[in-house]
């Protein structure tokens, strides 16, 4: 049995609708399909779950007219049910499933807006549920709580948990082709939640594992992941192998492919996922397992960035002879809930890395405030505006001069280091560099890396 993703690019208009459906035609073990909302079907276009927020806010807000946003996301779903042919009433059903939940009641907004943000993924599997026997497929819509996916109660945030997998189990049993909304879970006590943005990963990796699947295959519309971003770098390598570990990094580090959290529940069960083309199905695409099925010519794996970070930079003299100076600064971090990514230390001096949007200005001003009065530290000051450019690769542990290629590229592009870090396990190598440095910064590693080595 192979589940199978569909993302939103994937499902956008009914053109990429009978792409999905020929796809899964063509395999008896594509047994179960997780499916995204719609995408956008140009540039330019709004996504429908990005409508979906608009017509919360403006519900919640109450002073605004929501007739305008509702009748667009209707509208999507109309225009591919009547390009598609459906004849069953699933725009009726679409109708009265999002009129229930602007209905509901909004004392607890949280639970509201995820309700909403979830009908884009459970509507859309209803509409394809109902192309696939219109085209004579035996397929059923099933909605998660049905199954039996059961998550924390965090909204916007959720968590599976692990009973989940024994409900999830159950789906073996089941003949037909199983059509699965992604994104969304409910609570112990039946409420709606759902994870983090892009969560559909997450459900179709929970659902691999739950079944126990040959195969975990994730569709988008790009042949393969490539080394660095296609943004930054024209015409990029395509890899045609990656482990688990080299995929969490890379998604961490600012690979949208795959959902950096999407990857743990096929890990533990040791299931084969596998990135591909709805629009080149053929092609080979990514295989991630667990240990590497190819060696790959290149000694790293790719090139990772993301913006958007901040630091504290916190120098004492003395600072390693003073039991306990770590956990007071990180104690300051948890008491202002804010996560912390990477700690990087010296002898007299620590950078504490995190995200930036997690912290107002006022926020942060007292954080700093506080750290110099717990540690009474000689300097406490940010540095804003981070970008954390990652190299990974397994057979970077036993290949020597990595770091040093890596500087010297960024040196001759004339691009300043502001932090280094490699982790324990020789895997992967972060710098901390200026934003507006990012796609310069990608470029020279790559033609250092990839061009050179070529």
């Amino acid at each position: 049995m192979k589940v199978v993703k569909f993302g939103g690019s994937s499902l956008a208009n009914d053109k990429q609708i009978k792409k999905v459906k020929n796809i899964i035609a063509s395999d008896k073990d594509r047994k179960i399909i997780i499916v995204s909302a719609p995408g956008k079907r140009f540039d330019g276009d709004i996504k429908v779950t990005d409508l979906l927020i608009e017509l919360a806010s403006q519900t919640l807000n109450g002073s605004v007219d929501t007739s305008q946003t509702y009748k667009e996301i209707v509208e999507r779903y109309r225009d591919m049910a009547e390009a598609l042919e459906i004849q069953e009433p699933v725009i009726d059903e679409i109708k009265k499933s999002l009129n229930d939940i602007l209905n509901m009641d909004k004392s607890q907004p949280d639970y509201f807006i995820d309700a909403l943000k979830a009908s884009g993924e459970d509507n859309n599997a209803k509409l394809i549920a109902a192309y696939f026997r219109t085209c004579g497929l035996n397929a059923s819509y099933i909605n998660p709580g049905e199954a039996g996916l059961i998550l924390s109660d965090e909204p916007g945030n959720a968590k599976v948990l692990a009973e989940s997998y024994l409900n999830l189990a159950k789906l073996k049993e089941r003949d037909e082709i199983l059509v699965f909304p992604g994104f969304f879970g409910y609570t112990k006590e039946g409420k709606l939640v759902t994870f983090s943005r892009g969560g559909s990963d997450i459900t179709g990796a929970i659902v691999a594992n739950g079944v126990g699947a040959s195969m975990y295959e994730n569709f988008t519309d790009v042949d393969s992941i490539f080394v660095a971003s296609p943004a930054h770098v024209h015409n990029p390598v395509g890899i045609s192998n990656l482990t688990y570990r080299e995929m969490r990094e890379l998604s961490y580090a600012g690979f949208t492919v795959v959902h950096d959290e999407a990857l743990y529940p096929a890990f533990a069960e040791n299931i084969p996922v596998v990135v591909k083309n709805t629009n080149n199905p053929e092609a080979p695409g990514t295989m991630i397992t667990e240990k590497k099925m190819t060696e790959n010519k290149w000694p790293i794996a790719g090139i990772a960035s993301h913006g958007g970070f901040a630091s504290v930079y916190i120098t004492k003299y003395m600072m390693n002879r003073e039991v306990g100076f770590m956990r007071r600064v990180l104690s300051v971090f948890e008491e202002y809930e804010c996560s912390v990514e990477h700690v990087v230390s010296g002898i007299d001096d620590i950078d504490v890395i995190f995200k930036e949007e997690q912290l107002s200005a006022k926020e942060l001003d007292e954080l700093l405030l506080a750290i110099q009065t717990r540690t009474a530290a000689d300097k406490v000051e940010k540095r804003e505006n981070l970008c954390l450019l990652m190299i990974v690769g397994e057979s970077m542990q036993s290949s020597i001069g990595i770091t040093a290629r890596a500087t010297k590229a960024l040196s001759q592009a004339n691009i300043n280091l502001e932090m280094i870090n490699q982790g324990s396990s020789e895997n992967s190598v972060m710098f901390g560099i200026k934003e507006n440095k990012e796609a310069e910064a990608v470029r020279a590693i790559y033609d250092e890396f990839f061009e050179a080595e070529d």
